[in-house]
């Protein structure tokens, strides 16, 4: 009997050891202490878990396509905040805060907030 016991405690520490490690860090990706905003048009908002992202459109100075991935908090999280799949369209003009990745040529950010200036929908916050 306490073999088995042992055996299913050390199962279970196991699983989630490695779902543990398996999750990454945002600081290994982004620079959490620095914000950055950019305004740029939707393409695509991925909502799905375990993270959402928002890939944005954006002009450099001499007019070249910028295409930015914003990582968003999973989708039931955003559901549980009135965030829908539907709430972002292409299209969609943003203007979006958020913590700048460690690479800057890969034009990435941790959302910390988003406004839609068309109407005014705005959301606002973080998912650790």
């Amino acid at each position: 009997m306490k073999s088995k016991l042992f055996a299913l405690i050390f199962a279970g520490v196991s699983i989630l050891g490695v779902r543990a490690y398996a999750h990454h860090s945002f600081a290994s990706t982004y620079l959490e202490d620095q914000k950055m905003t950019i305004e740029a048009d939707v393409l695509q908002f991925l909502y799905r878990n375990p993270h959402s992202f928002l890939q944005l459109q954006t002009k450099d100075a001499k007019g070249n396509a910028i295409t930015w991935a914003v990582e968003w908090g999973a989708g039931a999280q955003l559901g549980s905040k009135g965030v829908q799949r539907d709430t972002l369209r292409p299209g969609d003009h943003v203007i979006v805060i958020g913590s700048p990745g460690r690479n800057p040529e890969d034009h990435r950010l941790r959302m910390i907030d988003i406004k839609r200036p068309s109407d005014g929908w705005s959301w606002k916050g973080t998912f650790d």
